[in-house]
């Protein structure tokens, strides 16, 4: 990883400044973005952005901020964004400090800011090397997220088709997702809905995904991709409920497109599942209807009341033991754990009368679960 410091004026680094809003702030010429194309705005208060600007103004230090360079040559503000913006605002009349704006100070004082120079760090290296090194400096202020830092590093064609398609306020992924109910949480603005269709079309593997496809001249693949995981959703599960925007569709689609089901099917199983007060995880139905797996459930736990009663009831005495013949078959409650006599997906309630107590060797490892 090569890291060069930098001191440059305020002049040069807010040369062109341009703020438009979600389409992005630049500066620095036009070849620095401070915020990048469809990335969440981060907005000091009023106390945070004056005091950037008394900094400057009495010729105290500012804390270093750090540049990525591009591959296309340009730069992109990886820590200072909030600070940047400040400064450019100001300068541009945005807003004013002790009721004087920039424009009201004399030209000895204008130039005072304008010479003033920021202290920047220009960042590049191999992809691994700057995740790494960006994640270890993000770590104050107004954090990115994951994928936001991600964004910073697979800079290129592809990423700005993605960003189009899937990070813009109401873009197409999030019109898709919404129309007819919503099926992904998040905000694409946030970059949450790239980074779901990443996750989901490469098992969770979202660097290597863009790794591979850095330079591609646009992301098709995986704007279709996602189409097709949220149409094979609705047509299975054509009755929307509120609880499928929490449910992880990609993995399902991966796992299951090329098998029928039938929907009426589906549906009559999840009616049923959602009447089951058992039942405590809602969201989870969908997974449990095909994959089968009761982990999704989160089926309701017996009461602290209920295993103390079956305990004394049993005598401490767990029955698998007993029937085995083991030398121990008495346990302390501390060491067996509750169960369903006759199992939940057998019809079997969550109510004191089908609470059994099982060592816990017994109760991991028995059939029925």
């Amino acid at each position: 990883m090569k890291i060069d410091l930098h001191k440059i004026k305020v002049r040069k680094v807010i040369a062109s400044y341009k703020d438009s809003a979600e389409e992005g702030v630049v500066a620095y010429g036009g070849k620095l973005d401070i915020r990048p194309k469809y990335q969440r705005e981060f907005v000091y208060k009023e106390k945070q952005r004056n005091a950037v600007i008394e900094t400057i103004k009495n010729s105290f230090p500012l804390n270093v901020m750090y540049w990525m360079i591009r591959d296309d040559g340009g730069y992109e503000v990886l820590d200072g964004q909030q600070r940047t913006i400040s400064i450019g605002q100001y300068v541009t009349g945005d807003f004013s400090l002790n009721d004087r704006f920039f424009h009201n100070l004399t030209k000895e004082e204008q130039d005072k800011i304008l010479d003033y120079e920021l202290m920047i760090y220009f960042c590049e290296g191999t992809d691994k090397e700057r995740l790494d090194w960006f994640r270890v400096i993000n770590i104050a202020g107004e954090k990115l997220t994951d994928q936001e830092i991600r964004n910073a590093v697979y800079t290129g064609s592809w990423l700005s088709d993605a960003k189009l398609k899937f990070s813009k306020s109401n873009c197409a992924a999030y019109l898709l997702a919404n129309d007819g109910g919503q099926l992904v949480s998040g905000s694409p603005i946030r970059q949450e809905y790239l980074e779901t269709a990443l996750s989901w079309i490469n098992d969770g593997k979202i660097e290597d995904y863009m790794a591979k496809h850095q330079h591609d001249k646009n992301a098709d693949d995986l704007w279709d991709y996602f189409q097709d995981v949220i149409t094979w959703t609705r047509k299975i599960f054509p009755n929307y409920r509120r609880e499928m925007n929490n449910v992880p569709w990609g993995e399902l689609y991966n796992q299951f497109k090329d098998k029928k089901f039938d929907s009426k099917k589906l549906e009559k199983e999840t009616t049923e599942l959602m009447q089951d007060e058992d039942v405590t995880k809602k969201s989870g139905i969908y997974e449990y209807v095909l994959t089968r797996n009761e982990k999704f459930l989160n089926i309701r736990a017996f009461t602290e009341k209920m295993k103390r009663e079956a305990y004394e009831r049993q005598n401490g005495i767990c029955q698998f033991c007993k029937k085995q013949k083991k030398e121990k078959i008495k346990w302390d409650i501390s060491e067996m754990e509750a169960d369903h006599i006759t199992p939940w997906h057998e019809g079997g309630k969550t109510i004191a009368e089908n609470c059994q107590m099982l060592c816990k060797e017994h109760n991991r490892t028995k059939s029925g679960i």
